[in-house]
């Protein structure tokens, strides 16, 4: 029982608990306005579409990939829907559009990875060019406003009688789907299983590249409903929406404590690390900090999340050692 309960006190989701708390507490009482219902709501709001993007992109770490498209594919869903907007399409052609956008562009990426084996980081590398720059070409330099009340409300409104903003509710509801099904499914096991021994998994029956064709895919999907969602906070289509949401969506992978390394992570420091990371941002917004500024913050406490993890991983990998019998020590020396 006590060895659980120190498990758990030295995991790294306890470690971020600590800090969530912390940060919470200093903001509420050092930042000017942070607690107030419009700084809660609005918050919440701005950030939804980053913490969202981070669900499926932690999954795809953990089988040991990437996908640094994805506010690529972000801008470019929400283009698609602007063009349909334009055309005159109803609400759910609308959505149809940009999830279908996201869908193929994950396809792109799941196809170069998984099935032609090319390395993740440089192919998200150039689809996060090219559906950018597809986005320029497709839309030009004029936004498409105004859009229809739904997206408005999507992006803008709470939910009546609450703070919570309708923005913040797919990711609410993902993240409950991401987590049972990654820690309390045969999916969930069969990602982990790839992401600790690739080839092992392989020799095992698990259909290694369909799983990664599967994730890149979801995040697709996941990256056009995020593309939705910033276009409703931002009340329009333009070239550069979602643009430099990357950044946050990785920090908040890796510090969530998902290993680079694959095998490793879960679904419950993600959300940690996002409200660490929302917190961090409002903080920052009400002390007029400079947006530039906050990316530089945002840079460092990403650096910061791989050194801390790393090291973390070496002691308690040394602590482990030392603690081994010495009988079973003699064993593997023979």
């Amino acid at each position: 029982m006590w060895g659980t309960v120190t498990a758990k006190l030295r995991s790294w989701e306890f470690i971020l608990l600590v800090l969530v708390v912390v940060v919470l507490l200093v903001a509420a009482t050092l930042v000017p306005g942070f607690t107030r219902p419009f700084s809660i709501s609005t918050g919440l709001a701005t950030f939804a579409p980053a913490a969202l993007m981070a669900l499926p992109l932690a999954l795809l770490v953990i089988v040991r990939d990437i996908d640094i498209s994805v506010a690529s594919i972000a801008g470019l869903s929400s283009v698609a829907a602007g063009l349909a907007i334009e055309a005159g399409q109803s609400v759910p052609v609308v959505i149809v559009a940009a999830l279908v956008t996201g869908l193929l562009c994950g396809a792109v990426n799941g196809f170069f990875v998984a099935v032609m084996g090319l390395p993740a980081l440089l192919v998200t590398l150039g689809t996060l060019a090219l559906f950018r720059g597809l986005c320029y070409v497709l839309l030009g330099g004029t936004p498409i406003s105004p859009l229809p009340e739904f997206f408005t409300v999507l992006g803008n409104d709470n939910i009546p009688g609450f703070v919570v903003p309708w923005a913040i509710v797919p990711f609410l509801v993902l993240a409950v789907v991401f987590g049972i099904v990654l820690h309390r499914s045969t999916v969930g096991r069969r990602i982990y299983a790839i992401g600790g021994n690739p080839e092992t998994a392989r020799y095992s029956g698990i259909r290694v590249a369909r799983i990664r064709f599967i994730l890149f895919v979801v995040s697709g999907v996941v990256s056009g409903l995020a593309g939705m969602i910033y276009m409703g906070i931002t009340s329009q289509v333009a070239p550069d929406g979602a643009q430099g949401l990357e950044l946050d969506v990785i920090t908040v992978v890796f510090l969530a404590g998902v290993s680079v390394l694959g095998g490793k992570g879960r679904i419950t420091g993600v959300v940690l690390a996002s409200i660490l990371i929302l917190a961090l941002r409002k903080s920052l917004q009400l002390m007029n900090v400079s947006g530039y500024t906050q990316g530089i913050a945002v840079g460092g406490v990403l650096i910061a999340s791989l050194l801390v993890t790393n090291l973390s991983q070496r002691f308690f990998g040394a602590v482990r050692e030392r603690r081994r019998p010495a009988s079973q020590l003699g064993a593997d020396t023979t």
